[in-house]
């Protein structure tokens, strides 16, 4: 039989990391390609501790029935402690729901918004799954120069002029795939410029509690006078990618379009992975914290140390300050895609550049990942993949 696919999807392309992931499932490969958390930094006594009790002490209804869209009571007032104390935002019960996932939101703020033809920007580069989604929903993905201290600012107000956009996609702390972080100043000029042409910002922070170094910058949101920023904080690198667990704060009418969106989508977010954010929250996270960030700071030195050691000088990078990335290129423009797979070869994999760029450019460039390899693996792999590009 042959499947007529709707023209939503003739287009779309699978995510290059599951592809990715896909490969490496043969075994015996060092990987730098994914972004997931480091195993050891995952709080199974912690949330083990928190299920073996759970259903005694909120009883079978709280835990296993159906739950309110906008997400329990209990993680929300949580997260009325949490968003000001960590992010320093305040929200209020209407101005919240409970994702399954930050990259729901991005997915709900497409389907809000966007239709056939209009625009999104970018940062260029930016999350690959980011493009995938707005392709999903017809839309045009267009990407706004950037630097090590954030957005090319001229770049976007000419692009909001020329594009007129649904809104702005930014990762402004530890971003993905540059590990880079935009200035105070820089988010504050975004805002403003947003703002002056009524364009909303999602504003993707998923990162910010992983620093190393340096003091916390304010949120794009923080600067928000009109309500035009729509802001998702996710619990999937500071605790468990399997919670499936991630908030949106935002002006409560788009609050309430989320909401509309989620009920067509999945309903509701698991009660139990809400209770146990809940519980991990309010017991758990400053002290898991103190001991995630010493492991992550020193697989990022090691890998640092190793592609100062092992790779050629015509390889430019910037140290990151906090997350899980480091991104680099070859200023000889060597095709770093064309590339991959011999390097896989050898046993290790990185993440090829140009899955990031809305127009397919940025051939010379990588991301790696240092999170989910141990300091030996990152050894290995990076004098690796350094003796290939020498």
């Amino acid at each position: 039989m042959e499947y007529e696919i709707s023209d939503k999807l003739k287009s779309v392309h699978g995510s290059a990391i599951r592809e990715i992931f896909e490969l490496l499932k043969k075994g015996g490969i060092i990987s730098f390609a994914g972004g997931m958390p480091a195993t050891l930094t995952l709080p199974a006594k912690q949330i083990d501790g928190i299920l073996q009790n759970l259903v005694s002490k909120y009883g079978v209804v709280e835990c296993l029935q159906y739950e309110s869209t906008f997400g329990k009571a209990l993680l929300l007032e949580q997260l009325k402690k949490f968003l000001p104390e960590y992010k320093g935002i305040n929200a209020e019960l209407q101005n919240m729901i409970i994702l399954s996932g930050g990259q729901q939101g991005i997915e709900f703020m497409c389907k809000t918004f966007v239709n056939k033809g209009d625009v999104v920007l970018v940062e260029n580069p930016t999350y690959l799954s980011t493009l995938q989604i707005v392709q999903t929903y017809e839309g045009k993905a267009v990407g706004v120069n950037s630097n090590n201290d954030g957005l090319d600012l001229a770049d976007l107000e000419e692009k909001i002029k020329t594009h007129k956009p649904k809104f702005l996609y930014v990762v402004p702390t530890f971003g993905n795939p540059t590990g880079g972080t935009y200035t105070a100043e820089n988010r504050q000029k975004i805002a403003e410029i947003t703002a002056k042409y009524e364009v909303m910002i999602l504003e993707d922070d998923p990162y910010s509690e992983i620093r190393f170094e340096g003091k916390a910058v304010p949120s794009v949101k923080c600067f928000d006078k009109i309500e035009n920023v729509v802001y998702l904080a996710s619990f999937s690198k500071i605790i468990a990618p399997a919670m499936r667990i991630a908030v949106a704060v935002a002006n409560p009418a788009i609050i309430g379009r989320f909401n509309i969106s989620k009920q067509s989508t999945d309903v509701c977010s698991s009660s139990i992975s809400q209770l146990v954010v809940a519980e991990f929250l309010k017991n758990n996270l400053s002290e898991h914290l103190k001991n995630i960030i010493p492991i992550y700071k020193e697989k990022r030195d090691q890998m640092v140390k190793c592609i100062d050691k092992y790779f050629p000088k015509s390889f430019k990078y910037q140290s990151p300050h906090g997350g899980l990335y480091v991104w680099g290129y070859f200023d000889d423009d060597r095709d770093l895609l064309a590339a991959f797979k011999d390097v896989v070869n050898l046993g290790v994999a990185y993440l090829p550049g140009a899955h990031f760029f809305p127009d397919g450019s940025g051939k010379n460039t990588m991301r790696l990942n240092f999170s989910n390899a141990t300091l030996e693996q990152i050894e290995q792999g990076i004098k690796a993949i350094g003796e290939y590009f020498s």
